[in-house]
């Protein structure tokens, strides 16, 4: 298909490449799903971190695309596909009944801090400016994870706390 073409069928790059990826990532409970048992929000924050960035590096070329096209049209940053949302609040459904009431900013808080953690850019700022190779950013990501919300759980005596 030649630019021209596919400029008919979508105003701009992000649309365009938003469109390509919208089938391509399963949905959160489908992508938990080796976690749906545990009610460890660690261990569930853990995997749906792995899953997200493992499914970045697999579709690096238009992730990247799609982050460079919307940083230079800020625009056009809604039509970026927010798949690290999804899997955070999935993975944090255990803790939502206890926590999401009585200390509700608390854990909007935490979503919030895993949404820098989970997701693309900082898998890419490990791998360009620390030097990681993938499989070491990944697993810096997992553990910045895993510490935020370990934090989290503890700090608000939720149900894997010590």
């Amino acid at each position: 298909m030649s630019e021209a073409t596919a400029y008919r069928y979508f105003p701009d790059l992000p649309s365009l490449i938003s469109e390509t990826l919208a089938d391509v990532w399963p949905a959160p409970a489908e992508a938990l799903a080796p976690v749906a048992d545990s009610t460890d929000p660690v261990e569930r924050v853990a995997f749906a971190c792995e899953f997200l960035l493992r499914g970045v590096l697999a579709r690096q070329g238009a992730v990247r695309a799609m982050i460079a096209a919307t940083i230079t049209r800020p625009e056009t940053v809604t039509r970026r596909p927010g798949i690290r949302f999804g899997l955070i609040d999935h993975a944090l459904l255990p803790m939502e009944a206890t926590l999401g009431g009585p200390h509700r900013e608390a854990f909007a808080q935490l979503k919030r801090d895993l949404a820098v953690v989970v997701s693309a850019e900082a898998l890419f700022a490990l791998m360009d400016l620390c030097g990681l190779d993938p499989d070491e950013a990944v697993i810096s990501a997992v553990h910045t994870a895993k510490t935020l919300t370990e934090a989290a759980v503890r700090a608000l005596g939720g149900p894997s706390a010590p």
